[in-house]
C-alpha cells in the first residue's frame, strides 16, 4: 500500500507544492526561502520518518505570516490526503523532546476533528528575523488541515530556538507513532463509529 501524495495550492499570496511518503526514511528537501523554517520542517521530515519535499514561493516582501501559515495548510492537506480516511493507523501518538533545558509534549488524535492546544510560550518576540508568534500559525494550520487534534505543550524552556524545535520534533514523533499501521485494525479506521 502506498501512502504517498502531493498537493498545490496557488494563491496571490503564495504558490506552494509539497509530496509526502509516509512510509519514507525521513529524507527532506525544503525550500520555503526562510532559513529558520527549513530548519524545522527538516527536523520535522527526520524525526516524523516522512519523506517530506517542500517548495513554496511566498510574499516574503510583506513578511513571513503567510508562507509560515499556507504551508502548514499543505503539509497537513498532503499527510491527510496520504492516509486516505486514517485506514489501519494506530490514530493516537505522543512524545516528550527533552533539548537541553526545555521540555516539550506532544500528544496527538488523527480522528478527523481538528482541534489545537496550544501551551507554549517563547521568552524572545523573534528567533533571527523569524516572528515566534508564526509558529502557532503554522501548528493551527497544520492540525486544521490534517484533521489532528494536537495537545503541545513546553513544559519549560528558556532559549527560544529549543523551545521552537523540540515542539516541532515532539509532534514529529508524536505523529510518526499516530501513522504506524496497526495490524490489528485489519485497514479499517481505528473507531467505534466505523470511519474518521
Amino acid at each position: 500500500m502506498s501512502r504517498t501524495a502531493e498537493v498545490s495550492r496557488n494563491t496571490k499570496e503564495t504558490q506552494i507544492t509539497v509530496s509526502v511518503d509516509l512510509d519514507g526514511s525521513g529524507v527532506s528537501d525544503v525550500e520555503t526561502g526562510i532559513g529558520f523554517f527549513d530548519h524545522m520542517l527538516d527536523a520535522f521530515a527526520r524525526h516524523g520518518g516522512i519523506d517530506l519535499k517542500v517548495r513554496t514561493k511566498g510574499d516574503l516582501h510583506i513578511d513571513f505570516h503567510h508562507t509560515v501559515e499556507d504551508t502548514g495548510i499543505v503539509i497537513g492537506q498532503a499527510i491527510h490526503k496520504a492516509l486516505d480516511g486514517f485506514k489501519g493507523i494506530r490514530r493516537f501518538g505522543h512524545a516528550y523532546i527533552p533539548m537541553d533545558e526545555t521540555l516539550a509534549r506532544c500528544a496527538i488524535d488523527l480522528s478527523n476533528r481538528p482541534y489545537l492546544i496550544w501551551n507554549v510560550a517563547f521568552k524572545t518576540p523573534k528567533i533571527g528575523d523569524f516572528d515566534t508568534e508564526l509558529f502557532k500559525e503554522f501548528h493551527h494550520a497544520f492540525a486544521m488541515n490534517l484533521g489532528a487534534c494536537v495537545h503541545l505543550e513546553t513544559l519549560y524552556g528558556d532559549n527560544s530556538h529549543h523551545i521552537a524545535e523540540s515542539g516541532f520534533k515532539a509532534l514529529a514523533r508524536a505523529l510518526r507513532t499516530a501513522i504506524e499501521l496497526d495490524p490489528k485494525t485489519h485497514g479499517h479506521a481505528p473507531s467505534t463509529k466505523g470511519v474518521l
